[in-house]
């Protein structure tokens, strides 16, 4: 028989304490001051400046906790390494790490002591997780916040689990042409948004003019 958990009332959740990101400057003008523990999206057509968003992301991240970005699709190759490095990643060593493996052995990994408590997964097709799978690892791990990196397909996440995630995520961010927009309701501006590369977003967005 299932058990139903007893109602909570507008005062309980008054005094209820969430834990969130105090970011400040340029990430709190895009992302506003959002929860700790819930999911984000970030999804974008491919060479738009995706996966240095991720790093300059996780990066500022590391202030906060540990943050683990879960290379599945790309792995630990030359050219994550280049985009590392072009990130300059060798200033948060110590906070930040780079895995490329399977969801079930990630889960493993997050069972242990002392591990991230910020987890990039790149990508979400890549991953081969479903709807069942996606809402376990969000009950199982509630204190943990999962970054999850997605194909696009116009200006919105490739596929119908992708869509799915994305209306489920506290965080949507886009990117296109070298720039994130920030399409959250804990965003700190409603016309928000971050430019990843400056030379690559002026040639872009100005031939869009």
């Amino acid at each position: 028989m299932t058990k139903i958990r007893k109602a909570v009332s507008i005062a309980e959740i008054m005094k209820t304490n969430f834990k969130d990101i105090p970011f400040t400057g340029e990430w709190q003008n895009l992302l506003g001051r959002p929860q700790m523990s819930a999911c984000w999206i970030i999804w974008g057509q491919s060479f738009n400046g995706k996966t240095s968003f991720s790093l300059q992301l996780a990066k500022e991240l590391t202030k906060y906790g540990k943050v683990l970005y879960n290379s599945m699709e790309e792995g630990i190759r030359k050219s994550m390494k280049e985009a590392l490095v072009r990130n300059h990643m060798q200033e948060v060593k110590d906070s930040f790490h780079l895995v490329s493996e399977t969801m079930e052995n990630l889960e493993i990994r997050l069972n242990r002591r002392k591990q991230a408590d910020i987890i990039f997964i790149d990508s979400l097709q890549y991953s081969d997780v479903n709807k069942a799978y996606y809402k376990k690892l969000k009950a199982k791990f509630p204190k943990k916040l999962f970054i999850w990196i997605s194909h696009a397909e116009g200006k919105q996440p490739k596929g119908r689990f992708a869509d799915f995630v994305r209306y489920d995520c506290d965080v949507k961010i886009r990117v296109e042409g070298y720039k994130a927009f920030c399409m959250s309701r804990l965003s700190g501006n409603t016309n928000s948004e971050y430019t990843i590369w400056h030379l690559g977003a002026d040639e872009y967005w100005g031939t869009k003019l």
